[in-house]
């Protein structure tokens, strides 16, 4: 393949410039497209996470470009949830029985700033800010921009165009409503939105809580959490029904009633909150999606990425790390020196689409998790057993959330069908008394091995039944 082929890439967001540098580095002519403002010298929040949770995934993907000193340089680490109950009692359950496994809180705006900054360190690199693409023409490989400085719009070419511009995508919009192909599509509502809360540093710019956690005020239908940043803030995050409930984000209208709301369900966060009206009624509520579709490619010409391609929901930190992980993917895909973009592309898809739709659901299932099942005393006790088998035998045993979370060489796909069947086999035999926790440790193991290959057996068979 001729490296000097012009990539055109829209949305400059965090996959997106992940992709600009390491295709910039592979020798390409890129051109970055961006319809916010430069993120490092403009102060835009736009109502996203401020801050995200990187782990293993995102990690190698940040090894694969050679930058993960300066990553590592911006991470809070967090072994664990910091379960607050509604009397203000906290209990740590760490993410992992083995020490070295955590995950990172990381500010959006600093790794996006980084990844722009190694992107635009080499000459075949262009990035444009202030450009929103209105459309994109997938079958002569042209996009429409506007530039929102002069109010002007203009067209762009390009051998490739790569789409990273996010769940609103402007090139699957242009798939959609194209009609020039089988495309299919579909976008879930939760029906929970987010408002993002803080707590400020003290004074002397601490931490007002502990720092090395991600804190979880879980509440059956609702929850609180929050994660921290370099300046001793948290950025809280508050998941609500948009109308269902007592108190739900549709009648959350009055100060007295926030405050009520908040003294009655999140009493010890409150107290961190002298800022909490303000930051209520100035940010935005924003909604909680599922995007998938397929196919994500047109010929040799355009290709779906990241949000674009699978927007998920934000319960299992794996947002950003999936889009990360895309680049790394795609990558190996690069090097297998097919003779054709669309043999790339195609490849690609196969190689990928059923794990990103895999953790897609993971997410939906966490989020049920979070909210209700933490507080669940059979929940804890699963837990704290996979604790105890990840602590004693760390190359036998994996839960559910380390498969997904530390394992990054394996796929979602697996992590998923595994992390399931072991869940369902240890729940099944805690609920049927047919593990006992007083037991000898390596006992249970082989318990919990036993059963969880046999529902694996099961799903197996019944697939292929189906097929």
């Amino acid at each position: 393949m001729n490296k000097k082929q012009n990539i055109l890439i829209i949305g400059a967001g965090l996959c997106g410039s992940l992709l600009a540098l390491r295709l910039g580095q592979r020798g390409y002519n890129v051109s970055l497209y961006e319809m916010r403002p430069d993120i490092r010298t403009a102060n835009i929040s736009a109502g996203r996470s401020i801050n995200l949770a990187l782990s293993d995934r995102g990690i190698k993907a940040m090894e694969l470009v050679g930058i993960e000193d300066k990553v590592k340089e911006l991470c809070i680490p967090m072994n664990g949830r910091m379960l607050h109950d509604i009397d203000g009692n906290m209990v740590m359950a760490p993410y992992s029985g083995r020490d070295h496994e955590y995950i990172n809180s990381i500010s959006r705006g600093l790794l996006n700033g980084l990844l722009l900054d190694e992107a635009e360190k080499h000459d075949n690199v262009t990035i444009y800010f202030n450009k929103k693409c209105k459309s994109v023409d997938f079958e002569n490989t042209t996009a429409l921009f506007k530039d929102s400085e002069t109010n002007t719009e203009f067209v762009e070419d390009a051998d490739v165009i790569i789409a990273t511009d996010g769940a609103g995508s402007a090139l699957r919009k242009s798939y959609f409503l194209g009609k020039k192909f089988l495309f299919s599509f579909s976008q879930d509502w939760l029906s929970h939105g987010y408002k993002e809360l803080s707590f400020h540093p003290t004074e002397n710019g601490g931490f007002k809580t502990y720092k090395n956690a991600l804190h979880i005020w879980g509440r059956d239908s609702f929850m609180l959490i929050a994660l921290p940043n370099l300046d001793g803030s948290f950025t809280v995050t508050l998941f609500l029904s948009y109308e269902d409930g007592e108190y739900n984000f549709g009648n959350l209208t009055t100060e007295e009633k926030v405050i009520e709301f908040f003294q009655k369900y999140f009493k010890d966060a409150l107290e961190l909150m002298p800022n909490l009206i303000e930051d209520f009624f100035t940010n935005p509520t924003s909604p909680l999606g599922t995007v998938k579709c397929s196919p994500w490619h047109y010929k040799g010409n355009t290709l779906l990425m990241g949000d674009a391609a699978h927007a998920i929901v934000p319960f299992y930190g794996q947002g950003m790390n999936a889009s990360f992980e895309d680049v790394s993917v795609f990558d190996k895909v690069l090097d297998e020196g097919h003779k054709d973009w669309e043999t790339i592309f195609k490849t690609y898809e196969k190689n990928r689409k059923r794990d990103t739709d895999a953790i897609a659901d993971l997410a939906i299932d966490n989020f049920h998790e979070m909210k209700g099942h933490v507080n669940n005393a059979i929940f804890r006790e699963k837990r704290n057993l996979e604790m105890a088998l990840e602590k004693n035998f760390p190359n036998d045993y994996s839960s559910k959330y380390s498969l997904v979370t530390f394992n990054e060489d394996i796929s979602y796909y697996e992590a998923m069908l595994r992390g399931r069947a072991q869940d369902k086999a240890i729940l099944n035999m805690l609920a049927d008394k047919k593990i006992d926790l007083n037991d000898d440790l390596k006992t249970n193991l082989e318990k919990v091995i036993a059963a969880t290959e046999e529902i694996l057996d099961n799903d197996r068979v019944a697939k292929d039944f189906k097929h």
